[in-house]
């Protein structure tokens, strides 16, 4: 039986592209999710900036991160990923001109299939 890796491809240099995709599209979601909330309420928008900063720096999965607050197991790890996709294109959408939410939903797709390595590798993962 072969030996469990015991880091992602997040901490190798062959993740280094998805790691680039990802976080460009945090940074999306980080901007886009206020910017079409502000109008509705400043302080969901603020709230919404905190939950999408925050979740992913204190739960992560141990062998993604080089550390860890607190271990979650490797699928809550990719629903918070997924999270911050769907925040970056709905809030795009919302938010900005036609031409910047289609290339965000292209760059969301294009981390998606950049992150699959990652993912199998963290459905693999125990917290």
């Amino acid at each position: 039986m072969a030996e469990r890796v015991s880091k992602s491809p997040n901490l190798t240099g062959t993740g280094r592209p998805a790691s680039v995709l990802r976080f460009t599209t945090e940074l999306v979601a980080w901007v886009a999710t206020p910017w079409a909330l502000v109008g509705y309420s400043v302080p969901l928008a603020v709230v919404a900036v905190v939950l999408l900063v925050g979740l992913p720096t204190v739960f992560a999965t141990p062998g993604d991160k080089h550390q860890v607050l607190v271990p979650v197991p490797g699928m809550v790890t990719i629903g918070l990923v997924v999270l911050q996709l769907i925040a970056a294109v709905v809030s795009a959408w919302f938010a900005w001109p036609v031409w910047i939410a289609v290339a965000v939903s292209l760059l969301a797709v294009v981390t998606v299939f950049a992150e699959l390595p990652r993912w199998r590798w963290l459905l693999r993962a125990r917290s």
